[in-house]
């Protein structure tokens, strides 16, 4: 089951059906990106889309000024060929820049070592897949994370708050539910004496949640 963040790649008539009622320029970056055969990406679904459609984004590299373009799609839930899972962190290493290399392979390590994946998302993610220019020296790295068990959490909050001393690293926590949350909100949550609702991301929207019921979700899931 597709999740946000899965890399989708579309058939011929997917990608025709993504282009229609675009303007001229969106729709020659779709061309460029089905000659290459690059994915989409899954995002949340937006209101009152049909449930034959899936709601999809391109995001392109920064132009000369470093903004952002991002072109949000829809076509048909029956013209995706292939999902695949963002990319592992461990397989992404190999493209890392420069600048984080040392904290970066001691982070692999020290996640494999306590049996933690970590995904990425973002721009290091399309710079990887696409072989375009994406990073720049300030860019962060998006990591998604989904704990099987609160044990497992723990431990990953405790590596991610110990390397971001050393790293840019942003990103979210998601729950067994596919509820997510911004990993750094959720250490913050937790530091207090009583943590209370946090902001969760879903396929279907934003809102409000009880840490402690995330939480909660992870113990049942670890009990199935």
């Amino acid at each position: 089951m597709p999740t946000r963040h899965s890399l989708i790649w579309l058939s011929r008539e997917g990608w025709q059906f993504a282009a229609e009622g675009l303007a001229p320029a969106p729709r020659a970056a779709l061309a460029r990106w089905q000659q290459a055969d690059w994915p989409a990406v899954l995002r949340r679904q937006e209101p009152d889309t049909p449930a034959d459609l899936v709601c999809l984004g391109l995001p392109l590299p920064p132009d000369a000024d470093g903004d952002k373009i991002r072109i949000p799609l829809k076509t048909q839930l029956t013209s995706i060929q292939r999902i695949e899972p963002p990319l592992a962190l461990q397989t992404a290493l190999v493209h890392a820049p420069a600048w984080w290399l040392g904290p970066l392979h001691a982070f692999v390590e020290d996640c494999r070592r306590s049996g933690i994946t970590m995904r990425i998302y973002g721009s290091w993610s399309w710079q990887i897949l696409t072989r375009q220019s994406y990073l720049m020296p300030s860019s962060d790295i998006d990591l998604l994370f989904a704990p099987k068990s609160a044990g497992e959490l723990s431990r990953g909050l405790a590596l991610l708050e110990q390397y971001a001393a050393h790293l840019p690293l942003d990103g979210e926590i998601v729950f067994p539910d596919g509820q997510a949350v911004a990993w750094k909100e959720c250490q913050q949550a937790l530091q207090l004496a009583d943590p209370q609702k946090v902001l969760v991301k879903s396929e279907s929207g934003v809102g409000l949640t009880m840490l402690s019921t995330l939480i909660a979700s992870l113990e049942n899931a670890a009990l199935t």
